[in-house]
């Protein structure tokens, strides 16, 4: 058995300001994928994700229990699959804020959901909305709180733009310039990250007035600006804010941010060679990073390792 392959995202904008409603924008990153299998000789990796995937059942019985009209799966299918040594076979780095949860949750629903949405239908707002629903709750069991977001964008393949938490819609990104300077990449950080300590320090840090008006101010503002840059190919315009939303993230989220990086964030701010910003909650796995010119980033980033997501 062989499953159809479900890649991972990057959420290029959007992390915590879409719990408070700021704009987003998630790509699918088509390097990291994962399949549900069933081998011979599992090895221990298999044999690990298929016991977690027991528990997972559970977790989805209690769901459906919940949420009759919300979703329903096969689980007389789901179970016999599990009994038979099911796994969930990725390529996709855990704790690194590319969405391996959210492919899995993706995979399960795409072979197991009842009267399930496809992605062949005509994806209205409402069946977008519901997905996202669907999707929140069955991510829920990895991270306590989910948007949904992630298995969203595994599951239909496309760039998804969120314009609020009851707005969302597939869009369209500028073709990328496989001969441009410009890139979107992605800096290992070689730790990985906790997405629920992460958005509980978040949490913590709302309770501050002064806060919760930088976020509103200066994070929401950047960050939507950013997005619809982004979205019309306004590269000139993008790098300007994109310099002032780091800065904020620099000043404001620190404990998101890896020590060992707060320097070299700090630096990019200060040459223009490069700006980082967080990828999904940060504490660790990747950073996200944008250069108007990647060869002077990367000599300026000698000694770390850059994947290329995207040229402009």
């Amino acid at each position: 058995m062989k499953g159809p392959l479900f890649y991972s995202k990057i959420l290029l904008f959007g992390e915590y300001g879409i719990i408070k409603d700021s704009k987003g924008l998630s790509i699918p990153y088509n390097f990291f994928k994962g399949a549900l299998k069933t081998d011979e000789n599992p090895s221990d990796i298999a044999k690990k994700s298929n016991s977690s995937l027991r528990e997972y059942v559970g977790y989805l019985e209690i769901i459906h229990k919940n949420s009759p009209e919300l979703v329903s799966f096969d689980f007389d299918t789901l179970k016999a699959d599990v009994d038979g040594g099911m796994y969930f076979d990725s390529s996709i780095p855990q704790g690194y804020g590319v969405g391996s949860s959210g492919a899995l949750v993706a995979a399960i629903y795409d072979k197991y959901a009842q009267d399930k949405i496809t992605v062949l239908e005509n994806l209205t707002r409402e069946k977008l909305l519901k997905l996202k629903e669907i999707f929140g709750k069955m991510e829920s069991f990895f991270h306590g709180k989910s948007s949904g977001l992630d298995p969203l964008n595994s599951y239909l393949s496309i760039p998804i733009l969120i314009n609020s938490k009851d707005n969302i819609e597939s869009t369209s990104i500028p073709t990328q310039n496989p001969e441009g300077k410009g890139a979107v990449f992605l800096l290992d950080s070689g730790s990985t990250g906790e997405t629920a300590p992460m958005v509980q320090i978040f949490m913590e840090k709302m309770k501050q007035e002064g806060f919760r008006n930088m976020l509103k101010d200066q994070f929401i503002k950047h960050t939507d600006a950013c997005v619809e840059d982004f979205v019309s190919g306004n590269v000139k315009s993008l790098f300007g804010n994109l310099k002032q939303l780091s800065h904020v993230v620099l000043d404001n989220f620190k404990p998101m941010i890896p020590v060992k990086f707060h320097d070299l964030w700090k630096k990019g701010i200060e040459t223009n060679d490069y700006y980082l910003k967080l990828c999904g909650s940060g504490g660790g796995g990747y950073i996200l990073g944008f250069a108007e010119d990647l060869d002077k980033a990367k000599k300026a980033l000698k000694g770390y390792n850059l994947e290329v997501v995207y040229n402009f």
